[in-house]
């Protein structure tokens, strides 16, 4: 459950931290099988990695969804055993995109809960121009509008070395680009079910949504891979 660069360094309250949930409930999955065991240091310390808190953040959306601990048993059953918190990540990236928007107005503290680490003014600011957390109008400064569905991404950010200005350039060339592809697969797919009942077509909806998200993201992932790769080359660096 590590990658070769991050060794698993986080203790059980800094993993309980960095997902946003409590201790108790970290011990709670563990009991039943849904996180793989720590790596046993000195003093007999358990430690977690990136796996540890990617596979936290896939259970804990399932739970959003709606999912028994018994179908969450059985989900995380059927994935393969060596998925990468990268692998983990698209599959919560999928799971997610099940989910209606949710925007809710938390509390500051509230805020920080779920963001698994204090936020300076700096970070508020980075978040909010990520259009991530809005703060409300005419507020002390004690309670946010959040986007429950980037929030973890975008505490993510907050650690990436690019600049403010690249972050949201980048954002707005995702934006972009993922309206065209859903527009052009809503005409293709307009005009197979302009026929059917509408019983048909909402339960094709259904069954799309997740196949499609799954297909985009398995898509981007490789173009993107094949991208990087080819800068590295071309830089000498790779």
């Amino acid at each position: 459950m590590t990658t070769e660069a991050e060794e698993p360094t986080l203790t059980i309250d800094e993993l309980a931290a960095r997902a946003g949930v409590t201790v108790r409930t970290v011990r709670f999955y563990s009991s039943k099988g849904l996180l793989p065991p720590p790596v046993i240091g000195a003093r007999r310390v358990g430690h977690y990695g990136p796996g540890h808190v990617a596979r936290l953040a896939l259970i804990e959306e399932l739970q959003q969804q709606g999912m028994t601990l018994a179908a969450i048993e059985r989900y995380l059953a059927q994935l393969p055993p060596d998925l990468t918190p990268h692998d983990l990540a698209i599959h919560r990236a999928v799971v997610a995109s099940w989910a209606p928007d949710l925007v809710e107005t938390v509390s500051r503290r509230e805020l920080e809960r779920r963001a698994g680490r204090p936020l300076a003014p700096e970070d508020i600011e980075r978040l909010t121009a990520m259009s991530v957390v809005v703060h409300e109008d005419g507020d002390d400064g004690g309670t946010f509008r959040v986007d429950s569905g980037l929030l973890r991404l975008g505490v993510q950010l907050l650690d990436v070395p690019l600049s403010q200005d690249a972050i949201l350039a980048a954002r707005h060339v995702l934006t972009e680009h993922t309206r065209a592809a859903p527009h052009e697969l809503a005409q293709l797919f307009r005009g197979e079910v302009a026929e059917r009942d509408a019983r048909d077509v909402k339960s094709l909806s259904a069954h799309m949504h997740p196949l499609v998200v799954q297909a985009l993201l398995t898509t981007f992932q490789r173009s993107l891979r094949e991208e990087l790769s080819e800068w590295l080359r071309g830089s000498g660096t790779g």
